[in-house]
């Protein structure tokens, strides 16, 4: 039976027990209670009841078997970046910020993994291992913790070559719903033995358990870096360039795509002349040699689908001005109006469905009362929506609300899933039945109650209500 809000009384007692264990790491200040309430998205703030800071896996586990004891909430929090609910205390409770468990446990440099602590965020990881030619290599944008990313099984402009978190997690440290401490696999490359504990709890958003310690795949720098701009016709011919180039097994190291009215929004923002126009974005990464081949063979696909304006650059300053627009889309989106929110969805579909879908969720927002754009990791099929609106408008919100219920139809009628990588929380739960079916769900609601049977790690996520399926 899932559980309902806690009383008052029993909050309030489960605080004070907080703060005798945690001391002043254990908060019920009003501002720090609504910036662990909301992400980066339109969801309204749900505020959680108290706020703490865990140092330790041993310290989580702590947390969280009281939280058991009064049969209270627990909203694991990393950055603060995710983008459908995920943090919402839909129920109330209390929320554990892993950032101040931000130590690197161990580089094993000679088996090309590191272990840290979930805390750590990409950039800290890479920024560590700089001196050993090695990287980590999955960049969702934000500057993410690596929990977070393994909770929402996120990827990014990087996965065409690297895959997602999925492929790069060898292990985690997992704090269970009443408080046990699971280690979900070994270090070792590949494993027969038992059930894959770790797959299981990446992407599970922190309903299943809450990860405290992420071992993740490294890979070498690469010799060299060649990042590659290019403009075409229309969204089909870019499509089809992307298409074919994975066709070809051109290694790309990321291929990411901007409609015309992303192009426009970063030009205003950050003072570029680009052509506005459909855009590819290239980065090619190995030996020169290579590099040069891989440039060359993408250009011809490229010419052959109608792109014009090539522009390429080798040195790190050079990609970093190319770059600027792909990375800087999210706030020259809202900059375009002052004060409004960013509604960002994403779907993914078989590459063949890719253009068909962009195409059609671009001329559905042509009319929209609020500016709207196309981004995506056209690589894997991934693209992105972003509508810039005014929330406390209800009628912006109901015209969002269809725009994103009709490209999540469109894609699970081509074969595709409802998010790429933005994970599910609570705003598109309602799709996972038509997505997955029923009784994949019903599984799903088996694995949930099994594991966390009062219902307290972070309740109203991922699974839908019951009558919404």
């Amino acid at each position: 039976m899932l559980r309902q809000v806690s009383s008052q009384e029993n909050t309030a007692a489960l605080v004070e027990r907080l703060r005798a264990f945690l001391g002043e790491r254990c908060t019920t200040s009003v501002s720090e209670r609504e910036h662990h309430g909301r992400g980066e998205s339109y969801h309204p703030v749900r505020a959680p009841d108290a706020v703490c800071y865990p140092l330790s896996t041993e310290e989580v586990a702590g947390i969280v078997r009281l939280c058991a004891e009064h049969d209270v909430p627990v909203i694991a929090f990393g950055a603060g970046t995710s983008l459908e609910g995920h943090l919402a205390a839909l129920k109330g409770g209390i929320s554990i910020d892993m950032r101040r468990m931000d130590q690197v446990l161990a580089v094993h440099a000679e088996d090309l993994d590191a272990t840290v602590q979930a805390g750590v965020t990409r950039k800290q990881l890479n920024a560590h291992l700089r001196d050993t030619g090695l990287f980590f290599a999955i960049d969702p944008g934000a500057d993410a913790t690596l929990g977070g990313m393994a909770a929402t099984r996120a990827s990014g402009t990087a996965a065409v070559r690297y895959g997602t978190m999925r492929e790069n997690v060898v292990s985690l440290t997992v704090v269970m719903a009443d408080g046990r401490i699971v280690k979900t696999a070994s270090r070792a490359r590949k494993s027969s033995a038992g059930y894959d504990l770790t797959r299981l709890f990446v992407g599970s958003e922190g309903t299943l358990g809450i990860i405290t310690e992420v071992t993740v795949r490294l890979h070498g720098q690469p010799e060299a870096v060649r990042a590659a701009i290019c403009t075409f016709p229309d969204v089909a011919s870019t499509v089809r360039t992307a298409i074919e180039t994975v066709q070809c097994g051109v290694p790309v190291g990321r291929m990411e795509f901007l409609d015309a009215a992303a192009i426009r929004a970063v030009n205003r923002h950050s003072g570029l002349s680009l052509a506005e126009a459909p855009t590819l974005f290239f980065e090619f990464a190995g030996s020169l040699a290579a590099i040069a081949g891989e440039t060359e063979t993408v250009a011809e696909i490229a010419r052959g689908n109608g792109a014009q304006g090539w522009s390429f650059a080798d040195g790190a300053e050079e990609r970093a001005r190319l770059w600027h627009a792909r990375h800087e889309f999210h706030y020259a989106m809202l900059a375009l109006r002052p004060g409004a929110t960013a509604w960002a969805t994403d779907a993914c579909v078989p590459v063949s469905a890719l253009a068909a879908c962009i195409e059609a969720a671009c001329r559905e927002a042509a009319d929209a009362p609020f500016p709207a754009a196309a981004v995506g990791h056209v690589g894997d099929g991934n693209f992105h929506m972003s509508y810039v609106i005014d929330t406390g408008d209800p009628a912006e919100v109901a015209r969002a609300e269809r725009l994103n219920a009709a490209l999540v139809k469109r894609a699970l009628e081509a074969g595709g899933t409802c998010t790429g990588e933005h994970g599910v929380g609570y705003g598109k739960a309602r799709y996972l039945v038509a997505e997955h079916g029923a009784e994949a769900v019903d599984v799903m609601r088996l694995l949930k109650s099994a594991l966390d049977p009062q219902n307290i790690l972070n309740p109203g996520k991922v699974l839908p209500a019951a009558d919404e399926g």
